[in-house]
């Protein structure tokens, strides 16, 4: 099968392969979305035990 198709070489348009990489670049944006902020009292709380956690080493 993989001969297949290695043979079978079919090119594409320029206008279809830049469509191709726009609609793929939109779908990583959209996965790779930076997550949200923590509130500001839990992130105060996550500082606080790293800082405990130095700290005590």
């Amino acid at each position: 099968m993989a001969g297949l198709l290695a043979n079978d070489t079919e090119q594409i348009d320029r206008r279809t392969s830049r469509s191709i990489c726009d609609a793929v670049g939109e779908r990583l944006q959209q996965s790779l979305q930076p997550e949200p902020r923590l509130p500001t009292h839990l992130e105060y709380l996550l500082n606080e035990l790293k800082k405990r956690d130095l700290d005590s080493h």
